[in-house]
């Protein structure tokens, strides 16, 4: 049911945000003429690694010039992509994940190798179901990049700012999924995105402990 739910729900999207999904792919070409995606290597179900889509909202070749975390005030943004990363623009091509099974509508952030090859026995959990584009821990932490602005080391203010408390926000929702589960974190999204500070959003954000 849940993977015939993404099928219906990610083509559904792709079709009604097509002209959105052009006018962004126009305007990332027109900045610097560069390739509109970002295919980022990301360790899925099953620990098994994938390219994650993402419209590209940084300089070309930016992985060369710093971490892999990024704060809201890294050069290495462009200046569509700053609005992108605002409104979680950027995101809207992993509907094509879903569409190939590689991810869910639900499920838990995709991490890169470097971080999941730390994981202990009980968070290598996070691998028995398909990662996600929206979850509880994104709905707490939904602006990363504001929480990492003006930190030396974003990837180690990452590492202990963030990814405790999402670790454990992901498996919450490993050992407590659901349908129903599933229908509530998307109505909630699309809450944080029109109205993001509504006091259902607000109790999640304020999440410190689960």
């Amino acid at each position: 049911m849940k993977r015939i739910f993404d099928i219906v729900m990610a083509a559904t999207g792709l079709a009604m945000l097509s002209p959105l999904l052009l006018w962004i792919t126009w305007r990332i070409k027109k900045e610097d003429h560069g390739p509109v995606f970002y295919r980022g290597e990301r360790v899925g179900f099953q620990g098994r690694v994938f390219h994650i889509l993402k419209f590209r909202t940084m300089v070309l070749d930016a992985e060369k010039l710093g971490g892999s975390s990024t704060s809201d005030d890294d050069p290495r943004i462009t200046k569509i992509g700053k609005t992108l990363r605002k409104y979680k623009l950027d995101e809207l091509p992993q509907l094509f994940n879903v569409l190939t099974g590689e991810m869910s509508l639900v499920g838990p952030r995709p991490e890169i190798k470097r971080y999941t090859d730390l994981y202990t026995e009980e968070q290598k959990a996070i691998f028995t179901v398909r990662p996600g584009i929206t979850d509880w821990a994104s709905l707490w932490n939904s602006d990363e990049g504001a929480v990492l602005a003006g930190t030396e080391d974003p990837d180690k203010a990452f590492e202990e700012l963030i990814q405790p408390t999402k670790l454990k926000l992901q498996l919450k929702y490993v050992h407590e999924r659901s349908f129903w589960v599933d229908l509530k974190i998307i109505v909630l999204t699309l809450l944080a995105v029109v109205s993001p500070t509504s006091q259902a959003v607000l109790d999640i954000r304020n999440q410190d402990k689960v």
